[in-house]
């Protein structure tokens, strides 16, 4: 089990792929020649996302060989855990798995001074946290859905707070503009409660030096903003909350 930070972790750039809808955020970004220093990839992606560099399996692989408990990815993990080269952190050891590692619970909790850790995404995060990473760009961490408000899975505040963790030790955080964690898809005029109400909004958004600036929304010139996202463009339609262009028919 480590019992220190990975000192060539320090400082880089580091992409957490997990299994919600945004995850296609990252295989967008993949495609569109962004790279990262490392790649870290939670339960099932490990089926996915090909060459990941660390997994995060925090649950004890016998769930997977020995039960159905875990459903629908129950198959894939299976066939996955066996195949994995890459160091995979878990809670428990098991001979059927060689790639698998002792998370080091003890180190990360004491160094951070914080256990509070409820799933396996926050897990990555207070990871990445512990080793000092440069940056964290997080996709498909979703826990609840726009076109089902009566779905949401637990564990989005913990992360949260891990991100806001990492945020107060210097490490930049970007999310899948597909995802909702921290507000990310939420539409630029509406992420200020109470702003969002008037006509002229005051939102928050980088600038062309990477500073966080607020005005109102009439004195923005968008072609110079950042969104807070992946992409590192400005998405005229899903920003101004309008349907997507469909091509002419002819």
């Amino acid at each position: 089990m480590l019992k220190k930070p990975i000192k060539a972790l320090k400082g880089k750039r580091i992409a957490i792929v997990a299994m919600g809808n945004s995850q296609l955020d990252f295989h967008m970004a993949i495609t569109h020649s962004q790279e990262f220093d490392e790649v870290w990839v939670i339960n099932a992606m490990i089926g996915v996302v090909p060459y990941p560099d660390r997994a995060f399996v925090m649950d004890p692989v016998s769930r997977f060989f020995d039960s159905d408990d875990a459903g629908d990815m129950t198959g894939l993990m299976r066939k996955a855990l066996p195949k994995l080269q890459c160091p995979t952190y878990t809670c428990q050891l098991d001979d059927r798995v060689s790639a698998l590692e002792l998370y080091p619970i003890e180190s990360v909790v004491k160094d951070t001074e914080c256990g509070y850790i409820n799933n396996t995404v926050a897990y990555a995060i207070a990871f990445a946290c512990w080793n000092e990473v440069g940056s964290i760009e997080m996709f498909g961490a979703d826990f609840t859905y726009k076109h089902n408000l009566y779905f949401a899975e637990m564990g989005r505040a913990c992360c949260e707070f891990w991100l806001a963790k990492c945020m107060e030790r210097g490490i930049q955080i970007c999310i899948a503009t597909r995802s909702n964690l921290l507000d990310a898809s939420i539409e630029l005029k509406d992420k200020l409660y109470g702003y969002h109400r008037l006509s002229d909004p005051m939102v928050s958004f980088l600038d062309d030096n990477n500073k966080l600036n607020v005005c109102k929304f009439s004195e923005v010139i968008r072609q110079q903003m950042v969104p807070m996202g992946i992409a590192d463009r400005y998405d005229e339609n899903l920003n101004a909350g309008l349907d997507p262009v469909e091509p002419k028919k002819p």
